[in-house]
């Protein structure tokens, strides 16, 4: 009896390599020369095709398990690519051919133009550089993997400087899964959106530990194995640094295609997201799948922006939907040619096609293109309040402290550094017990007395409205506190500058530091002010205060003082 263990290939001729299990007398005598045949063949490498077996089949193994955990009930490959294709004709057979592209050459021709622009326009950025000047396709696929996860609901010219800072201190994955979170919560601080720096640093220690330092080459592969990838970053990976045609979607992305195809219906939703990532599939050059993945999203940041697109320089505008119907409405005010113009508008077989924008939201002629994509008004974001103050001990040896705790490791912000607070439900006396409370419990007994409001911080995070109302308390005329407990800290002002903190507690320490009225002009998603912020006293008023204002010489040391 012969057990199959394996198959080789040799030249055009594929065998099954066999081995006797239990006693062979009684087999055929060309069976016996096939075996001999077979093992004079394969008398020198067998050891070695033995041995790829068992990696092949042990990587199997381990690919196999990986798929059980992650999911109970899981269809094969094949079988789930051709329930995807037969998804993806039904969805096409029932859009209208207006929102799609009907034939290969209208294709090319998207290919071909959008392609050509990129490489006149493309800008220089420092991951681009790195991804194209790398031969190591595990390096490559990690400088893509971190600029993708920063350029997440973060402008271009913010990232730049992080990048090339992180790339600077963590040049390769293994560099980054030996980094403390600490560290990796210090270098993104100010970026925003923070657990995408501690993912990242998941992946990379994912990676370094279990997939033998090789990052995943596919973007299925990708997503199901690496935490914080999504179906975007797993596409950009694949297309940019390994080469796989697959499509991606992002807001320019989206944009883009919404406007060639005059997709006007809500583009957040199910419907619409499953037919433009579907387009983007379709367009995708199989020949240069990350270039074209991002001249696709380049395009949208430079030329097909939100509120003023530059239709002149936009190199598919001949296939694009939305500036056709433009054009046409033109001729029809000019009056210029007899009748309608001759253009394509949307004729689905339904009441109401579901890519069209809805009857009650019609074409706005002043609009022009920007009348794509149309999005569902936002739930407005959640209201919370926060009492927070900052402790300072002026006296300290070695310069001035200032106190500051860890936030838990999971939530808003993890694993950040920020100012003692308490939530602020109540105000007045009782807010300002409750903070007392707080701060005693870091740093013992202290002087009421002292705990002074000095204005308020609005900060808005992607789902909540923050309002800090920010309180100072400095330990004069105390022996300094050296002993706090776990989780807490004294900074110098020049550690804090470093610290892993977020924008909200340097706009509430420039309260603190400054005491100065108005509003703080550096972000459009912080708000200061101050008791003393108010609308400037007219003529009359000012007349008044100045006659009844003691006359006291107000130079440089007075001011000091007055503030402190």
């Amino acid at each position: 009896m012969l057990r199959q263990v394996g198959t080789a290939r040799t030249g055009q001729i594929s065998l099954a390599e066999t081995q006797p299990e239990g006693s062979y007398r009684s087999a055929q005598p060309a069976k016996s020369k096939l075996l001999s045949l077979w093992r004079a063949i394969m008398k020198k490498p067998q050891a070695a095709v033995r041995s790829r077996l068992r990696k092949q089949a042990s990587r199997q193994e381990g690919r196999e398990k990986r798929v059980l955990s992650s999911s109970q009930v899981k269809p094969s490959t094949a079988a789930a690519g051709l329930a995807k294709r037969q998804e993806e004709a039904a969805w096409q057979a029932s859009v209208s051919s207006y929102h799609l592209f009907r034939d290969t050459a209208e294709v090319m021709a998207f290919r071909e133009n959008l392609l050509n622009w990129y490489d006149r326009a493309k800008r220089d950025l420092p991951w681009r550089r790195l991804a194209e000047g790398e031969v190591d396709l595990d390096r490559r696929a990690y400088a893509v993997w971190v600029s993708e996860v920063m350029l997440q609901q973060t402008q271009v010219a913010t990232v730049i400087d992080y990048y090339t800072r992180w790339m600077q201190k963590w040049p390769t994955l293994q560099d980054l899964a030996g980094a403390s979170l600490e560290e990796v919560n210090q270098l993104w601080a100010g970026l925003g959106y923070y657990s995408r720096g501690q993912r990242l640093q998941q992946g990379a220690r994912k990676v370094v530990e279990e997939l033998g330092g090789h990052v995943p080459h596919t973007a299925e592969t990708l997503q199901r194995l690496l935490p914080g990838v999504g179906r975007y970053t797993a596409g950009a990976i694949a297309s940019i640094a390994f080469g796989q045609a697959t499509g991606v979607v992002d807001g320019n992305v989206i944009r883009v295609l919404c406007r060639v195809r005059a997709i006007g219906a809500d583009s957040s939703s199910t419907l619409v997201s499953q037919h433009l990532w579907g387009l983007a599939q379709q367009l995708v050059d199989p020949a240069r799948p990350g270039d074209f993945n991002q001249a696709a999203m380049e395009l949208g940041a430079l030329v097909c922006t939100p509120q003023h697109p530059r239709c002149s320089q936009c190199p598919v505008r001949s296939l694009c939907r939305a500036h056709q119907k433009v054009e046409r409405g033109k001729l029809l005010a000019s009056q210029s040619l007899p009748g309608s113009p001759d253009v394509e508008e949307c004729a689905s077989s339904t009441e109401q096609c579901q890519l069209c924008a809805h009857p009650t939201e019609p074409w706005d002629q002043t609009l022009g293109v920007t009348n794509f994509p149309r999005k569902a008004s936002r739930r407005p974001p959640r209201e919370e309040r926060s009492a927070i103050c900052v402790l300072e001990q002026p006296r300290a040896p070695g310069g001035p402290q200032i106190l500051l705790v860890q936030r838990p490791s999971s939530g808003l912000l993890a694993g950040l550094w920020e100012f003692p607070s308490v939530t602020a439900e109540t105000s007045g006396r009782c807010q300002r017990e409750a903070l007392l409370q707080e701060l005693q419990s870091w740093a013992g007994p202290l002087p009421a007395s002292h705990l002074q409001h000095l204005g308020q911080v609005v900060h808005t995070f992607s789902h909540i409205k923050l309002t800090y109302q920010v309180y100072g308390l400095a330990l004069e005329g105390q022996a300094p506190v050296t002993i706090v407990p776990p989780g807490a800290r004294w900074l110098t002002r020049e550690e804090f500058d470093t610290a892993a903190v977020s924008t909200a507690m340097k706009k509430v320490f420039r309260v603190y530091e400054g005491q100065q009225p108005g509003i703080c002009k550096g972000s459009k998603r912080s708000q200061v002010s101050t008791p003393s912020s108010r609308k400037k006293p007219s003529p009359g008023q000012q007349l008044l205060d100045s006659f009844f204002r003691p006359l006291i010489p107000m130079d440089s040391s007075n001011l000091n003082s007055m503030a402190q």
